[in-house]
């Protein structure tokens, strides 16, 4: 009798753990009161921050020509400004035209992004503004908000001749620790829509069941028992939206209103009670719209809130695991630069904002944000090891290598519900592969 006991101990899987810290305070928005205040304010912090940087890396870069200010410009003589882009867009939409008497006849359309060849950039600092002219800077490449320095000269006819221009670049980061021997996996996943009639229960059902280790053989439940914690990378609800038309509801509708938080958190207190989870909010998430987004509050997950394994998160979303960091969005902030840039990929616009040193470069101006009155808590001071993007169309992921030895895993996370794919990250290496779910049925 003992020896089957002793077996049986044998047989007892036990899930890894890691240390983790939540870093997400510099995101919360309750010690910043709204008193009015407008959205100069972050652009003066953002130019103070990353123009005393660029003026430390100029003597590095250009060390024999003077540092101007735009109203100090001379005609013809060589110098460096620094400041923040502004982009000029045609097409870009602008709010007053809701109102404009003259009502176009054509019909509006809202385009999938809003670049046009006759776009160009205007540099503006404390002192003034200038048109930037040349093929140097590349106003596809480009949003408004972007800090950078420019060497050129102004031409005769008033715009700024750009010849050569310098970025932020990578920020520091701070040292991997030393390779663990063993495996240990963080997964991540993002739209899981609950409540939508294009999900697919059942699909996450055995997403649960696979975090949880209640699918596959003894060596599959071993691999299983390497995930040391989840993160659901906004948009894991879909409320009725024909119900939120200002009306005061029926009792009704207010229970299909919370039907699919209630079917979310039963799904949820599943791997809250086996491994420690994140959940960000995302765009259609009962969260406020503006960044940075406020965690979901717990009283709408009963279930899983009870654990402390669950943690409700902010996006954009700051951890450590293991000494390991990793920064992360919904998505959010990648849209809005494929709305008002172009890249060849999504991984391109990522890579973008930690050379730009700036987590949403795009906001205020046409992403919405909150606003901060002697801070922009979008500025990246310390470089992750992992940045994870939600909510995207397809899973691409690679390596950045930054030129002071930064290693950057760059992560896009597809639609669950829509892909059925997950993604998997080993702590040991940064290697990541895609879990994929597929649920079929046989007539």
């Amino acid at each position: 009798m003992e020896a089957m006991d002793v077996d049986q101990e044998k047989k007892i899987l036990h899930r890894k753990q890691s240390r983790y810290i939540n870093m997400d305070e510099i995101f919360f928005a309750e010690k910043e009161p709204y008193r009015g205040q407008q959205y100069s304010q972050i652009y003066f912090a953002r130019l103070h921050f990353l123009r005393t940087l660029l003026y430390s890396l100029v003597p590095n870069w250009k060390p024999h020509l003077p540092v101007c200010t735009i109203l100090g410009l001379e005609e013809g003589k060589e110098c460096i400004i620094v400041g923040t882009l502004y982009k000029h867009m045609k097409l870009k939409p602008v709010i007053l035209d809701e109102y404009s008497k003259e009502r176009s006849a054509t019909p509006l359309f809202k385009p999938h992004n809003f670049r046009h060849p006759d776009d160009y950039l205007v540099l503006e600092d404390d002192s003034g503004r200038v048109k930037l002219d040349g093929g140097a800077l590349l106003p596809p490449v480009y949003v408004t908000g972007v800090v950078v320095a420019l060497l050129g000269k102004e031409t005769g006819a008033g715009s700024f001749l750009v010849q050569d221009f310098l970025e932020a670049g990578l920020p520091p980061q701070i040292e991997k620790p030393l390779k663990p021997s063993e495996d240990k996996y963080v997964v991540f996943i993002s739209h899981i829509s609950a409540g939508s009639s294009a999900s697919n229960p059942l699909l996450f059902q055995l997403f649960v069941d696979h975090i949880t280790g209640h699918l596959g053989d003894e060596k599959e439940q071993r691999l299983e028992a390497e995930i040391v914690h989840v993160v659901i990378a906004g948009n894991s609800v879909e409320i009725p939206r024909g119900l939120l038309n200002g009306q005061n509801l029926a009792s009704k509708d207010l229970s299909r209103l919370s039907e699919p938080i209630k079917e979310l958190d039963i799904m949820l207190t599943q791997i809250a009670a086996g491994v420690s989870m994140d959940i960000m909010p995302g765009p259609n998430d009962p969260a406020n719209f503006s960044l940075p987004q406020q965690p979901l509050h717990r009283c709408l997950f009963p279930g899983s809130a009870a654990y402390n394994t669950f943690n409700s998160c902010t996006n954009p979303h700051f951890f450590e695991l293991d000494n390991i960091r990793f920064l992360g969005t919904a998505g959010q902030n990648i849209e809005d630069l494929e709305k008002y840039s172009e890249a060849k990929d999504k991984l391109e616009f990522m890579e973008r904002t930690l050379r730009w040193r700036h987590l949403a470069p795009s906001a205020p101006n046409t992403l919405g944000c909150y606003p901060y009155t002697d801070r922009d808590p979008f500025l990246l001071e310390s470089c992750p090891h992992v940045y994870f993007v939600g909510n995207q169309d397809k899973y691409e992921t690679r390596l950045l290598n930054g030129s002071e030895g930064q290693v950057v895993r760059l992560i896009c996370i597809p639609k669950f519900s829509e892909t059925g794919i997950a993604i998997a990250l080993n702590l040991r290496n940064l290697e990541c592969h895609a879990l994929s779910f597929e649920v079929q049925f046989s007539s």
